[in-house]
Order: C-alpha cells, then structure tokens, then sequence
C-alpha cells in the first residue's frame, strides 16, 4: 500500500501541489498537516508512520516535507527500515527500494538541513542588522495605564477577561503576567 503524507508550514498555504501528486502516484491514504517541519512532534506524521506495514511505501512531494534535520530524516529512514516500508519523494526523484535511491536519501537529507541552516543565518543577521539601525523586535508593551486600568476591572471583579480585554486593550496573557507578579 503506498501511504502520502504532504506538509506545507502555515496554515494559508495550500496543501493542492502535494495532493494531485500523491494522488497522480497512486497513494491510498494520505494524510496531510500544516505545521512546520522544523517541528518533530507532529501529529499526521505520527499516525502516517504508524500505519505503515511491511511492503508498504511511503510517499512525500519532496523530501523537505518530511523533515527538516538530517537528524530526523536519518530517525525516520531507519524506522521505514526496521518495518521494512521503502521512501519515494516525486520531486527528488528518490526511491529507497534502489541502491542508488538509499544513497541519494543520505545526500538529500543533509541538504535540506544545510538550507534550513542557510535560512536561520539570513533570518539572523537581517535581526543583527535591524538592531544596528536601532529597531527593536517583539510586540509593542502595553502602557502602564491600560494595565493599571485593566487590573483595576479584574479586581473588581465585575466583568469577564474577555469584556476586560474589550474595554482596556490589554489580552488576557498580558493581565495573568501581570497578575503573577
């Protein structure tokens, strides 16, 4: 049985490129999420890796939807090996039931960490680089007066988190730090 798995990062993107693929490749079942792949506890994944069977072969778009880490990659290939499921990835052209596919993964999975690298690099020097300029990150603080407003509306208990949240422009998080403290 051939099981699909697509992946894209946020949640506005599209999951349609992988679906006609996988679908165009013969998959069975296909699970699909929008989660980073920087992240390794993602739940379609799991339930994709669980119901693979020996003969079965799981299928990707490309194999950065898989993982992002040769690290991971490599965890995933030997779990595919011990249930004795092989890989295929259409884009990368990559089938571990070769020789030459089994190396390939090897190459690829490594790449695909090295651009990840690539891309936190740029992200942090573009961060050095707005920093230098005198431009800070993060959200904007809240005025000590909203706050101080907003604690006040809590305290009297009087009105919800969210009617707080309405009426002093403070969100609930920022209240239950401040009320912590």
């Amino acid at each position: 049985m051939k099981i699909g798995y697509a992946r894209v990062s946020t949640q506005d993107q599209s999951l349609d490129l992988q679906m006609d693929a996988l679908e165009k490749f013969g998959c069975n079942e296909i699970y699909q999420e929008k989660q980073s792949g920087a992240k390794d506890n993602r739940i379609e994944l799991s339930l994709a890796l669980r119901t693979l069977r020996a003969g079965d072969t799981l299928v990707v778009y490309k194999l950065d939807r898989l993982a992002r880490s040769t690290k991971r990659l490599i965890e995933i290939s030997d779990l595919l090996s011990e249930k004795k499921v092989e890989f295929v990835s259409i884009q990368d052209n990559l089938d571990t039931g070769t020789a030459a596919g089994k190396a390939m993964f090897g190459m690829l999975s490594v790449l695909a960490e090295f651009e990840r690298d690539i891309i936190r690099e740029r992200t942090m020097a573009g961060l050095r680089a707005a920093r230098a300029r005198g431009r800070k990150g993060g959200r904007p603080k809240v005025s000590e007066k909203k706050l101080s407003h907003a604690l006040t509306l809590y305290q009297s208990r009087s009105m919800s988190i969210r009617e707080i949240e309405k009426m002093s422009g403070v969100s609930a998080s920022t209240l239950y730090r401040a009320l912590k403290k």
